[in-house]
């Protein structure tokens, strides 16, 4: 055509007019391909444009028409008002996935037009993606299909208390509208919702498949680091009011303090003490409330009973040392005044993660003043997905048949002091008495340094173990004969004030009063013997006496005291039966360092006194357990492992198998005592794992066929009925209890010599 046009001009084209023809042609070409497909992508994109807006505006209308006067379920949100959030999320969906579609066309369409590559274009929108597992689409919504909330015989099992805060919501989810406010409608999927993300109750699977575990940010941890700085704890330790109620602490963590901040420096060299988590603990020591009645604020410096203080002391400037924030209290109003102030402290609705603390050390008078003073706070703490947090300092303990509120009761044993209801390793005793319990323990101060010691001169004299007159009733005989051996001191109160009062003190006895920590220790320094009367029971003194040198003579019980017959025992949560004034030095310690002696006979008493003249051996012993650095140890590994908080059925983590034997014991044995008749100690947190027939069969039972029981005293074998026992409640798991025709299931794990409370490679 051009070279024809060219003809017709009478001229002939040259190569370069062609190149330029040629080009414009290409151009022209380009230009029309362009428009025709931009008009072809607007036309396509206005269609499905309508369309989406079209359908979205029908499924939102029928959807409201269907729905009027159904109680809308737990599809669209965890823990949402549903009402509208599930429209917007159905449609929503619907949208972006229209929106994907077209995204697709346009690609396919351009990249077709340009490249000339053919595709099927309606199989590749309608090709579906098959949805993950447990996910339900808008299409499942609109056709009925509902979530899989239904518990599995397998969560029953893992999570046994499931099942009854799903019936208890059933009737009681309107008794509060927090829980409508975390989205409980009615609907069986949404009290699992609830029970699972909130309390913690039940398994997240159950309505919401494999849980994708999020890694949690590092850069968000606090971690613990060691802290020395004894001005900054005294800054947290600061008294409420006027009484002055901390100032014997004080003192005696100001005293301490150089021998604990090398402990701590110590232990680091033994054991990695990095990468631990800073926890919030708050502390509340209810025995010097005004509200308890018991004086010790004003007694403190009078006589009074000083093992608990000391044990608060010692709790206090561990838990400071180790790297935790602290918050002390003392006095009800301060409780109630920190716990007033959580979030939604007066709903019932329960959250940990809402909690300011982490821990809760306090005794069981404080435990009281939760329940008195703080009102709605105290619904924070009191389930028991929220009592987990609570840490009982109780010197004697509490057993599990005193500690379970229901079988106490039923059982006529139900006391003041127990009824708790909370796992009884969550009780720290003084001792480690009762297996049942945790071992928390106190320090025993040494006052001397080694330059004081040796300007002392052991003497041949005795102090006697007992600060008030009433100890010394009835103990003339016995206290005559070792005078005859020995010159006898004491360190007793003696009440100025009081009128018309008849003293009981020996004239020959050489009183000093009430000393101070150094003048007492440099006395017990002096003295061979350190004698007790009887009473006080369990007290830190014969341990001060043994770490300076002095050999203690304790006074042995024949019956045992126990709550049947001894009137100090009355309504303590226990029936320990106590076969000696210290039955921690009787059996941990014994001789040359304890005699254990029935002071009544007086052949036994004059015999055993020259005895310990004529071997004249007074060597200072410390159990590792009771100095500063292992009770660092020891309170370390609790609040690194302890975690009473797991609702989920499962194998023991802490102390580890490793550790653990499971022993079948003998006919009418307790497993405290048969753990111990092989050198073990007996660990309730393994209970559960021997808790079948099984177990019992795999560890010597010949049982043909098993049941439930409720008590102390399973699992076990029942030697007359060849039955396998086990046991029904677990709040009852128990090391104490015997019956002469049962062989108890025992589990039994190893110990560090010097640290009884945990096994060997638990320090870490």
């Amino acid at each position: 055509m051009a070279i024809t046009i060219w003809r017709l001009c009478g001229r002939a084209p040259n190569s370069r007019q062609l190149l330029v023809t040629a080009c414009f042609l290409f151009l022209f070409w380009c230009l029309s391909l362009y428009r025709v497909t931009t008009i072809n992508q607007s036309r396509e994109s206005d269609l499905l444009k309508a369309e989406i807006i079209r359908l979205s505006e029908n499924y939102v209308r029928a959807l409201a028409r269907e729905n009027s006067d159904i109680v809308d379920g737990p599809y669209a949100g965890r823990f949402t008002a549903y009402d509208l959030k599930k429209t917007i999320a159905v449609l929503l969906e619907s949208m972006l996935d229209r929106i994907d579609q077209l995204e697709a066309k346009v690609n396919i369409t351009r990249l077709g037009g340009l490249f000339g590559l053919s595709s099927n274009l309606s199989q590749h929108l309608n090709s579906n993606v098959n949805p993950a597992k447990g996910i339900i689409n808008a299409e499942d919504v609109i056709n009925g299909v509902t979530e899989e909330c239904a518990l599995t015989a397998e969560d029953k099992q893992l999570f046994p208390n499931c099942e009854g805060k799903v019936m208890w919501m059933r009737q009681m989810w309107k008794s509060d509208p927090c829980y409508g406010a975390y989205g409980v409608d009615g609907s069986e999927c949404s009290f699992v919702m609830y029970l699972s993300e909130v309390e913690g109750w039940c398994p997240k699977k159950a309505w919401r498949g494999k849980v994708q575990i999020i890694p949690e940010d590092t850069k968000l941890i606090r971690y613990a680091n060691i802290s020395t700085d004894i001005e900054e704890l005294m800054k947290v330790l600061v008294d409420p009011n006027e009484r002055q109620g901390y100032a014997w602490i004080r003192m005696r963590i100001r005293r301490m303090w150089p021998r604990f901040s090398k402990a701590m420096k110590s232990l680091q060299l033994k054991q990695d003490m990095n990468g631990r988590r800073k926890k919030k603990i708050l502390v509340h020591l209810g025995l010097l409330s005004k509200q308890s009645g018991w004086k010790f604020a004003e007694s403190q410096f009078k006589g009074g009973p000083l093992g608990e203080l000391v044990q608060w002391s010692d709790l206090v400037a561990t838990l400071f040392l180790l790297g935790h924030q602290l918050t002390i209290t003392s006095e009800a109003e301060q409780l109630a005044g920190i716990l007033n102030k959580l979030p939604a402290a007066n709903s019932p609705c329960q959250s940990r993660k809402e909690l300011p603390v982490d821990i809760i050390y306090t005794d069981i008078v404080g435990l009281r003043q939760f329940k008195k003073h703080v009102k709605g706070g105290y619904g924070k703490f009191s389930k028991i997905q929220n009592s987990c947090l609570l840490r009982i300092v109780d010197s004697f303990g509490t057993e599990p048949a005193y500690n379970l509120r229901s079988w106490a009761k039923a059982h006529k044993i139900l006391t003041t002091w127990g009824g708790q209801d909370l796992q009884p390793q969550q009780f720290f005793t003084m001792f480690p008495h009762s297996p049942d319990n945790s071992f928390m323990g106190f320090v025993v101060e040494q006052h001397l340094n080694d330059t004081n010691v040796v300007k002392i001169e052991r003497r041949n004299q005795a102090l006697v173990y007992g600060k008030n007159e009433y100890m010394w009733e009835g103990k003339a005989a016995y206290l005559e004969v070792i005078k005859s051996l020995v010159e006898i001191h004491g360190t007793v109160y003696i009440d100025t004030e009081a009128k018309n009062k008849t003293h009981t003190i020996p004239s020959y006895v050489n009183n000093h009063g009430l000393l101070n920590g150094e003048d007492l220790h440099t006395l017990l320094r002096q003295s061979k013997i350190f004698i007790g009367l009887g009473f006080p029971y369990e007290g830190p003194a014969p341990l001060e006496a043994i770490a300076n040198g002095a050999v203690f003579i304790n006074p042995k019980f024949n019956p045992p005291h126990s709550s049947k017959n001894t009137k100090f025992f009355k309504g303590k949560p226990t029936e320990r039966k106590l076969t000696s004034q210290h039955p921690y030095a009787e059996q941990f310690l014994g001789e040359p360092y304890v005699y254990t002696i029935d002071i009544k006979n007086i052949q036994q008493v004059k015999d055993t006194v020259a005895r310990i003249l004529h071997r004249n051996e007074f060597h200072p012993y410390m159990p590792y357990e009771y100095t500063e650095e292992g009770m660092l140890q020891r309170m370390n590994a609790y609040i690194e492992h302890q975690n009473f908080c797991q609702f989920q059925k499962q194998p023991a983590k802490w102390p580890p198998n490793s550790a653990v034997k499971f022993i079948l014991g003998e006919k009418g044995v307790s497993c405290k005592d048969a753990c111990w008749a092989k050198n073990l100690i007996c660990d309730p947190s393994h209970f559960r794992d021997i808790n079948s027939k099984e177990s019992l069969l795999e560890n010597g039972a010949t049982c043909a066929q098993s049941k439930e029981i409720t008590g102390i005293l399973y699992p076990s074998f029942n030697t007359v009925t060849n039955e396998c026992e086990i046991q029904k409640e677990e709040f009852l798991f128990s090391c104490v209890g015997e019956h002469l025709e049962l062989q108890r299931l025992c589990p039994c794990r190893n110990y560090i010599k010097v640290q009884t409370a945990l096994c060997q490679g638990c320090e870490v």
